[in-house]
């Protein structure tokens, strides 16, 4: 577009370009902190919406153990894991889990002489302690031991059950299967009584810590004790648990299982 404007004697011509901007400046509409954009399509908060993600990421980071040492999940993913934990996603996690387990386990060559063993953690592992943890913050609470010891006390934890569909495929296979958990040795009949409650039985050996494990790492104290069961003679094809520590150490099986839990966290 041209103007002329008159500038003394000679006519001065203005061009005015009209385009489109080159680059994507800044948006200078602000949105109140103390409002909430709502986003159309499903009604989510925009500031919900990043929070998931930030807790997303967090919980990635939890189960491939970048997140290193931790006490209790961020605040602001409690929402968050209690809808995970209740969920299908978690449900649907389980049963994958469980399916690359009998997979696997169908490729080993049963000998038939009792000596292909498999072993299972038990809390997150076989038995579900959802329960407790809604009552305390999904998490968010700092670990209570005597609570949670109470709670051990009554038996009433529910099987996992893609866990448990696993624990059946595996005996029908001819495994022998061993129980390796972090509860105490004074926790062994609650335990027993909870584990058959829940549909487990037949199982070679219930290991508990005894007096002199206390102190010990999760990973030194597995580790040791998956040692002992190779020197008597068991080959250990797979080993199933939902921490790290469950899985890791100087001595592991011929193939680890990795379930998801973003409540709490063992070394």
């Amino acid at each position: 577009m041209a103007a002329f404007i008159k500038w003394g004697l000679f006519p001065l011509v203005v061009v005015i370009v009209c385009a489109g901007p080159t680059w994507s400046a800044p948006s200078i509409i602000q949105i109140s902190p103390e409002k909430e954009t709502v986003l159309p399509t499903d009604g989510i908060p925009a500031r919900r919406r990043g929070d998931d993600l930030y807790c997303s990421s967090w919980r990635f980071t939890v189960e491939t153990n970048d997140a290193g040492c931790w006490t209790r999940i961020p605040e602001k993913c409690v929402d968050f894991v209690k809808e995970y934990i209740t969920g299908d996603l978690y449900q649907s996690e389980l049963e994958a889990v469980a399916d690359n387990a009998v997979a696997h386990a169908k490729t080993v060559g049963v000998s038939g002489d009792g000596r292909d063993a498999w072993v299972f953690d038990i809390d997150e592992t076989l038995l579900s302690n959802v329960p407790y943890y809604a009552a305390h913050g999904f998490g968010s609470e700092t670990f209570d031991e005597r609570s949670f010891d109470e709670w051990v006390d009554l038996a009433e934890a529910p099987a996992i059950s893609p866990s448990l569909r696993l624990y059946k495929e595996l005996q029908e296979l001819g495994f022998t299967i061993f129980l390796l958990t972090g509860r105490g040795e004074y926790q062994r009949h609650a335990t027993e009584r909870n584990l058959m409650y829940a549909g487990f039985s037949n199982w070679e050996n219930l290991i508990l810590r005894g007096s002199t494990d206390k102190g010990k790492a999760a990973s030194v104290f597995k580790s040791e004790k998956r040692k002992e069961i190779e020197d008597a003679g068991f080959m250990i094809h797979g080993n199933y648990g939902d921490q790290w520590s469950d899985l890791i150490g100087f001595s592991t099986a011929r193939r680890s299982f990795k379930l998801p839990n973003p409540l709490y966290y063992i070394a």
